[in-house]
Formats: C-alpha cells, structure tokens, sequence
C-alpha cells in the first residue's frame, strides 16, 4: 500500500459527553455492515462522547472494541475497509452532573437516563434489522421508555431516519 493523504471531519458537538444514539456504517468489499450502540455506561456513572467512543470501537482494548471484534469474528480486517461513517443522534440526555465523589449517588442520577437510552438502543437495532439492514450485533435489555423517553425515541428516529429510510417501514 502507498502513502495516500485521508480526511476525518467530525462536528464540534461530537465532542459533547452525554447519552448519544450511533449506527456504525461499514463499507467492507461488496457488502454494508451496521453496528448499533449507545454511550452511557453500565458500570459506572459516565456518558462519553461519540467521538470517543470512535476510538474506542476501532481500538485493540478488548472490552471496549465491539465493532472491532464483530468485524474479525466475520473473517473482515478494519484496516482494509473501504469506509467507516459514524452516524451519532444526542446528545438525549447530557450527562448527570460530576458534583459529588459519591460513586452511589451519580449512580442513582446516571441510571434512569441509561435505562432510557439503552431501550432506545434496542429500538433502533431491531427496528433497522427488521427493515432488513445487516446489523451486526443485538442488543438485549428489557428496559422500558417512559413518556419522555418515548418522545426522545420519536425524535431519535426521525433523526436515523434520514440516513436508514427503511427504519420504521412495514418490510
């Protein structure tokens, strides 16, 4: 392979840590891979932003590299990709206020808002796989939207809309 000159745009609100929405786009030979994920952590009371998350995905960590891994286990290496495109809705919700060092406390603020998005999570994977997308990954939660959640979902969705205009459609 020769040198060649690339070029990464990314918006400045990519950069805003908080509750986000993103649909990997892989271009990998003749086919069109999506990966669907969320930020806003599990295990502890941080939401990043979808620009980390970028790196995080592509990189070699292995708890952290899901899009990485899902290539692999498909036999595709990242490195040859034609194309990644990360497409990112939020932030949702911003992420709960770092005003205490009480781990239990941001816990307590960070979950709902979690639980909301990672509903909205499993909307969007299954709802892009049932418009027949070829999603990479599942998400399963049991989680639930509430009024405002369902709003947020609404709005969210006619977002991916916009690049996935078979979201949503009877197949």
């Amino acid at each position: 392979m020769t040198d060649t000159l690339h070029r990464l745009s990314l918006p400045g609100p990519m950069l805003r840590r908080g509750f986000w929405l993103y649909v990997w786009r892989v271009e990998a030979g003749a086919q069109t891979l999506l990966y669907v994920g969320r930020t806003g952590d599990n295990s502890s009371p941080h939401a990043t932003a979808p620009y980390t998350r970028m790196g995080q995905h592509l990189g070699k960590m292995p708890n952290q590299n899901a899009l990485r891994r899902h290539l692999e286990s498909k036999g595709i290496i990242p490195e040859d990709c034609a194309r990644f495109d990360l497409i990112a809705h939020g932030p949702i919700y911003d992420q709960v206020p770092h005003d205490t060092d009480d781990r239990t406390v941001l816990m307590q603020r960070h979950i709902p808002l979690r639980d909301q998005v990672g509903a909205m999570e499993k909307l969007l994977c299954d709802g892009l796989k049932a418009a027949r997308y070829n999603v990479m990954n599942s998400v399963n939660c049991r989680w639930t939207l509430d009024a405002d959640g369902l709003e947020k979902w609404q709005a969210a969705k006619t977002s991916f809309q916009a690049e996935f205009p078979d979201l949503g459609r009877e197949m």
